[in-house]
């Protein structure tokens, strides 16, 4: 007894000392997002001159940065949505593929898909650019969405694949043994039982997509096609004095992905442990 009651106390300031140290870790983290709301919600004082407590809260920045920014938020999510839609049509038949069919070099190609996301963006945009100067596609809403979606492609393949593999193969095989015939099974089957993972690589594909900077910068020579982050890139040059406007345009542009991280949380714990068990 006196030496489960001696651990007792030992084992609880173990636990607050952990707690303390994660919520000094998470304010050190948080500590960049509060300081741009801070200073979005004073837009009339200097970058040197914000108070570590806003008094008076303004929101007339968030006003200025919304019709200077919000053609370029609503192009970013259009690009975003479709870089997802691209990215889930080719990563998932690929990932079913990788998973369930005996194929010769199968692990090469998953492999030579990690690597992938070793090499460098610019690489990438600048062999990009000169194809699609040929194809027709720079400055356009097409050709963003399909850069975009090859950011995600090779993680969402990955992450698919692992979750397909622990997939009963009994039910698959009833549903073949039912007459369904590869396609029926893979959309009425398994593309059903991978929702987690379809959730979680669609949600990755479009936070990659929604902060890309390079291919928006370099695929694009007008104005016709600006998402969000190129937006906000010249609007720090144009408007550096007015730094609480550009920190307004930094919080609405951080919001969407937010609120995205916050519905599908579960989505995302469920996906990226589900291929862990077999």
């Amino acid at each position: 007894m006196a030496t489960a009651t001696a651990a007792q106390p030992r084992t609880a300031k173990r636990n607050w000392g952990s707690t303390a140290v994660g919520v000094l870790v998470l304010c050190v983290m948080l500590f960049p997002l509060y300081w741009m709301l801070n200073t979005a919600l004073q837009p009339k004082a200097g970058l040197l001159e914000v108070d570590p407590v806003p008094h008076g809260p303004d929101l007339s920045g968030f006003s200025k940065a919304l019709g200077d920014q919000g053609g370029h938020l609503l192009t970013s999510l259009v690009v975003s949505l479709g870089a997802v839609v691209i990215c889930l049509a080719v990563a998932a038949p690929a990932a079913y593929g990788l998973a369930r069919f005996r194929l010769r070099g199968s692990r090469g190609i998953v492999f030579g898909t990690l690597i992938t996301q070793m090499v460098p963006g610019i690489v990438i945009a600048n062999a990009l650019y000169n194809t699609y100067v040929d194809l027709g596609l720079v400055n356009s809403y097409a050709g963003l969405m399909l850069a975009d979606a090859s950011l995600g492609i090779p993680f969402s393949i990955v992450l698919m694949r692992s979750f397909m593999v622990s997939l009963p193969g009994e039910v698959v095989e009833a549903a073949q043994l039912d007459g369904a015939g590869r396609l029926r099974t893979f959309v009425q089957v398994v593309l059903p039982m991978s929702r987690n993972a379809l959730i979680t690589s669609g949600l990755f594909a479009f936070l990659f997509s929604w902060s890309d900077f390079m291919f928006a910068l370099t695929l694009n020579t007008t104005d016709e096609v600006k998402p969000v982050t190129l937006g906000i890139y010249q609007y720090i040059g144009a408007h550096v004095g007015d730094w609480g406007s550009v920190m307004a345009a930094s919080v609405l542009s951080a919001v969407p992905a937010a609120i995205l991280l916050v519905l599908a949380q579960k989505y995302i714990a469920a996906g990226i442990t589900g291929g862990s068990v077999k």
